[in-house]
């Protein structure tokens, strides 16, 4: 059991940090210190005692990134609730189901959210509040319950003692003096409860309830503060999807404990959005997932790296180290000149980038996760990563290999420890057929482990193709080469009738700039799969290339769910 208690490190952090700047939301003028936030979340908690809220009761939060909705966290977790956050991705009927499957009481929305959902679809909520203003939006009794009675009910159902200004009134009449450092004090709740449950939104098209304890939440906080990972004062930008376990253990939860300036970017994070708040905020961490990387790189680098006069110069010793220097700044200054490193977790990072960031001595390291461990299982300071692993693994986790490979020694990669799950939310059958009696969590995943404990994955386990002549073969890793190819924005690779054929979505802004004739396509796709094929094994030959009209369907952490493709050719 991890040793400093989950809600404790919250309790502390407000009261060490009371001065320093905590939340802003990125394009408006407002910046909350750390007292601001720690008399919000007092607020909640006075609206969460009118509303009769219990300890373990869940509360469900959906809305985009913004202090507002990392408010509405704390307040739940420090009050003894358990917060359901939900990929504000998800569709109305996917919200509804996660809402009643959770057996939340109370929800909050944001207002663009809560216009598309149904009333009567949520059997189990009894309030909705708006994270514009933390206002009651409307009671979902339609025979108001003695505990949320009230002499004056509007039409709606919105009872006057649950708005903000009764509230505030309620708040000044309990700190008549004022709200001081003393005042926070929170719940005593053992990190072996459960904190959160977090709904997954992965490529198997299942979505389950991850049951997160304090315990696994305070296991990735807690790295995350003895490596220095984060530090007071650092700033921040949050702009991973805050229900989502990577962006919330780090972005949020890790750097709140810390004493971090987090700046919520609420858009759509684009490229170009990105690096305008990198330039403006000039982080001194940053978090992404490879996607982001990969475009920055495309869009940045490899048009530079493409002219033949900087190739030529390139493949002469010493000429090109002035050369690489200057790109290297160049990158820098893009993600704001002021970061320590960057942190790559999500996915596995595009093999032609990484080499390419390798080469020019660029500080990131790429870490491997999932939601059933809070999410973290391995990581590694930039300083001491192994190009082409992903990290090394987590002092508080274990790890074995499961049916290794008796050549290549790549096996299921199984782990264990303080940052685990407790299991399914109702699913007990889910949860079986991935713990295992001995406590192994059977993650899917296949790779490597050296004699350091750094790990190298090599591809999941159900998208692992076995070849005719029996050979093991990993999409992802022929992806990656095909995706670095020209015109190819984004590629699948699946197999239909014995071959593999490669679903490739064509990168459309690069064919129009460069004013190429959409007719082309299929014959410059042509050359790729020649050129590709020459790069592989035999085995891993691709039989043909399927143009694909439009981007693929993504998770939220910007993977691609593969079911959804695997009959398209």
């Amino acid at each position: 059991m991890i040793q400093e208690n989950f809600i404790r490190l919250f309790e502390d952090s407000f009261r060490n940090n009371w001065e320093l700047p905590a939340y802003s939301n990125y394009g408006e003028d407002l910046t909350m210190t750390y007292a601001d936030v720690a008399k919000r979340v007092a607020k909640i908690h006075i609206l969460f005692e009118q509303c009769k809220l219990k300890p373990n009761d869940k509360v469900s939060l959906i809305g985009r990134n913004n202090a507002n909705w990392a408010i509405t966290y704390l307040a739940t977790v420090t009050y003894g609730a358990i917060v359901v956050p939900i990929l504000q991705d998800f569709n109305p009927n996917d919200v509804h189901h996660i809402t009643n499957h959770s057996e939340s009481t109370l929800l909050f929305a944001g207002d663009n959210i809560w216009e598309n959902l149904e009333e009567e679809k949520l059997t189990t909520v009894k309030a909705v509040f708006s994270l514009t203003g933390f206002q009651c939006v409307t009671l979902l009794n339609k025979e108001p319950k003695p505990e949320l009675s009230e002499s004056e009910v509007h039409e709606q159902l919105v009872v006057k003692y649950l708005q903000p200004d009764y509230i505030n009134s309620l708040f000044h009449a309990k700190y008549p003096q004022g709200f001081y450092r003393d005042h926070v004090r929170y719940i005593d709740k053992p990190n072996s409860e459960i904190i959160s449950i977090n709904y997954t939104s992965g490529t198997t098209g299942f979505s389950k309830g991850v049951l997160t304890s304090g315990n696994a939440l305070a296991g990735n906080i807690t790295f995350g503060l003895r490596t220095g990972l984060v530090a007071p004062r650092y700033k921040i930008i949050s702009f991973l999807p805050l229900a989502h376990a990577y962006g919330c253990a780090f972005e949020f939860l890790t750097s709140t404990c810390a004493g971090c300036h987090i700046h919520f970017i609420g858009k759509i994070p684009s490229p170009k959005i990105l690096l305008t708040a990198f330039a403006e905020i000039k982080p001194n961490v940053v978090f992404l997932v490879p996607l982001i990387v990969e475009k920055i790189y495309k869009k940045q680098i490899q048009p530079l790296l493409a002219k033949p006069s900087m190739r030529w110069v390139l493949s002469i010793p010493f000429l090109d180290q002035p050369i690489l220097a200057q790109i290297r700044k160049k990158l820098m200054d893009a993600f704001g000149g002021e970061f320590s490193q960057i942190v790559i977790g999500g996915a596995p990072l595009n093999a032609e980038v990484e080499e390419f960031f390798a080469k020019i001595k660029f500080p990131y390291t790429v870490g491997y996760g999932m939601t059933e461990c809070a999410p973290l299982i391995s990581y590694v300071d930039s300083k001491d990563f192994i190009p082409k692993s992903a990290g090394k693994l987590l002092d508080v986790m274990e790890l074995k290999l499961l049916n290794q490979d008796l050549e290549t020694g790549v096996g299921e990669i199984c782990v264990r420890g303080e940052n685990l799950m407790s299991g399914y939310f109702k699913n007990a059958e889910a949860t079986e057929q991935v713990i295992d009696s001995e406590g192994w969590l059977h993650t899917g995943d296949l790779g490597t482990v050296d004699s350091e404990n750094n790990i190298f994955i090599r591809g999941r386990n159900k998208t692992m193709i076995l070849s005719g002549s029996g050979q093991n073969i990993y999409p992802e890793e022929i992806e990656a080469k095909l995706n670095n190819m020209p015109y190819v924005m984004e590629s699948l690779v699946i197999e239909s009738n014995g071959k593999l054929v490669a679903l490739v979505c064509p990168d459309y802004e690069a064919v129009d700039s460069e004013g190429v004739d959409h007719n082309q396509l299929e014959g410059l796709m042509e050359e790729n799969r020649r050129l590709l094929n020459s790069m592989v094994a035999a085995y891993e030959g691709v039989s043909k290339i399927q143009l694909y009209p439009h981007e693929f369907e993504k998770t939220p952490k910007k993977s691609i769910k593969r079911y959804l493709y695997s009959t398209k050719a």
